[in-house]
Parts: structure tokens; sequence; C-alpha cells
């Protein structure tokens, strides 16, 4: 059977192969398009499995809120490279992954791996990812999600970046309006660009702080200036330094960006008062693209002299 331009064009716009692949892939079921697909899919999954090996560091975060702001959900997808992660392909793939994550009931990553795609129930989320890594041509991870619930309050979001840093803050109070809205994005926002660890001090482990006062009596005592001075003075220096760090990892502790004259805290009780009712941080999620993982440095002309070679 001849293969016609429209039946490349059609394939193509279907699956978002390639035209040569396309071509191919009708060539060889004889011009069956749903076989064709089918085709791809194989071809598709074979070719993930080349490039599974690459490491993909850059990428986007993204969230999925609810219209009532009582359930998000944020996540971590990579690329290799920061060119696929602006493309419309790849960005409303994140946004799929954004909203099945919001609706999944998996615990861990592998379970999410494991569930069917919400948008083609025939295929699992894996198998929906390596489809996209043999169209987009690079290798893909879905690194991360997690899911946040109000209780009470309402829960908001900040995208940073483009989807290089994306926030979700659970928000404890009973008025969910444009000045509560206005300050928690504030804190977001804060959330983004400082990195606290915590929400308080109340969140912070015994031993960890033990961890902490060990180092930076170490710190204290190896400066020869203080070798001779009393317990009580060392003493007093390092609950100084202490809660000096302990503040520079607590959220509510941390000088207000907006505001050098307010805590974080100090500034939701401004805002307390304004609406008449509490207003806290109940949790917090961070996630920044490729945190933790260690990016392969290529050097350019050598990987443009392998290429050739090839």
């Amino acid at each position: 059977m001849e293969v016609t331009a429209k039946m490349v064009k059609d394939l193509r716009d279907m699956t978002g192969a390639g035209m040569m692949d396309c071509k191919k892939a009708l060539a060889a079921t004889e011009g069956d398009m749903d076989k064709a697909v089918e085709f791809l899919r194989e071809k598709g999954l074979a070719a993930a499995e080349k490039k599974a090996g690459r490491i993909a560091a850059e990428g986007m975060v993204d969230v999925n809120v609810s219209a009532d702001a009582k359930l998000a959900a944020i996540v971590e997808v990579n690329s290799e490279t920061d060119f696929v992660a602006k493309n419309d392909k790849f960005r409303d793939f994140v946004a799929a992954v954004a909203a099945q994550a919001a609706t999944t009931s998996a615990a861990d990553i592998d379970a999410f791996l494991a569930e069917a795609w919400a948008l083609d129930t025939a295929k699992t989320v894996k198998e929906e990812l390596a489809s996209m890594i043999a169209v987009i041509g690079e290798n893909m991870t879905i690194r991360r999600f997690e899911k946040v619930v109000a209780e009470s309050g309402f829960v908001v979001s900040y995208i940073h970046g483009g989807g290089r840093i994306g926030i979700l803050v659970d928000v404890d109070c009973s008025v969910n309006n444009e000045a509560t809205q206005e300050a928690a994005k504030n804190v977001a926002m804060q959330i983004a660009a400082l990195n606290p660890k915590y929400v308080d001090q109340s969140e912070i482990s015994p031993e960890f702080i033990a961890h902490e006062k060990d180092i930076l009596k170490a710190q204290i005592m190896n400066d020869p200036a203080n070798s001779k001075k009393p317990e009580n003075i060392i003493e007093k220096m390092l609950e100084g330094r202490l809660q000096k760090e302990l503040k520079e990892f607590c959220l509510v502790d941390q000088t207000y960006v907006k505001d050098g004259d307010l805590s974080v805290g100090q500034y939701l009780a401004n805002v307390s008062k304004e609406v008449g009712a509490d207003m806290k941080v109940r949790r917090f999620v961070r996630f920044e693209t490729g945190e933790g993982i260690e990016k392969k440095v290529e050097n350019f002309a050598e990987e443009v002299a392998k290429q050739m070679g090839n």
C-alpha cells in the first residue's frame, strides 16, 4: 500500500513522532494507522531504554491546586537539557503529571509510575513517560511528588523561574479572602527565596540541635581569643550563635524579605489582626529542580566530535 504524505502527517499529529519514523511505521504496517501507532509506541519504549542511562538534572516543577484550594500536589519532572524543559509538549506533560498526582492514592513514586495514566488508562504512567521520551528524544524522569490537604484553611502555590522552584503552603486560617491569599503568596515567595527547613523551632529534633551546638562550640573554642573566657561566657556565645542559625532555618523566625523590620511570624500576626482571624502556616513543601542530582559536565567540543564520529 502506498504511504501518502497525508497519512504521515496524520500519524505525526497523533503521536508527535518524527516524520521519517512515521513513514517507516506506516510502511511496516501496510498503512494501518492503529498498528502504526503501536509500532511507534514499541519503538518508543525501546528508545527510552537506550536513553535511560543519561543524567536528567534539568526539567521543571509544577503544581496542581483544586478549585476550592483544599487539595494540591507538586511534582518534579526532569529532563537532560534546559532547552527541552521549555518545550510546550514537555510542559503539558508535566502539568498532566501534576494533575494525576493530585488524585493519586500512591504512597511512593514506584506505585505512582505503576498506576494507570489518567488520560489513557490503557497505559501506565511509566509507559506514558517512555512514550514522551521517544517523542522528545531525551531521557526524562518523574522524580518525586507530594500532596497537601488543607484540614482547615487553604493551600496556596507559587512557581518561580518558570518552574525552577515550586512551593505549596498549607495555611491554617478560617478566612480565605484576597488579603489572606496575598499574605500566603508572600510567604510562599519568602520560602522560594530563603529556603527555610522548618516552619518553627518546634519541628527541630533535639538531636539536630545537640549536633549543631557541638559544631558551634568547636568553632568558638578553635578561636584563640576565646580560650581563656569563662564557661558562662562561652555558653552565652554558643546560645547566641545557635539562635541566629535556627532563625535562618525556621520560616516564622526569618526576617521578612518585604519588610526588614518584621519577622515572618510578626508579619502573619499583623495580617491576623487585619482580617480578624489567626493565620498560621501549618506546613510547606519546596521543590527545586535538580537539587541533589549530580549533573554531568560535558566538554561541548568533545561532544560534537563524538557525534560527528558516529
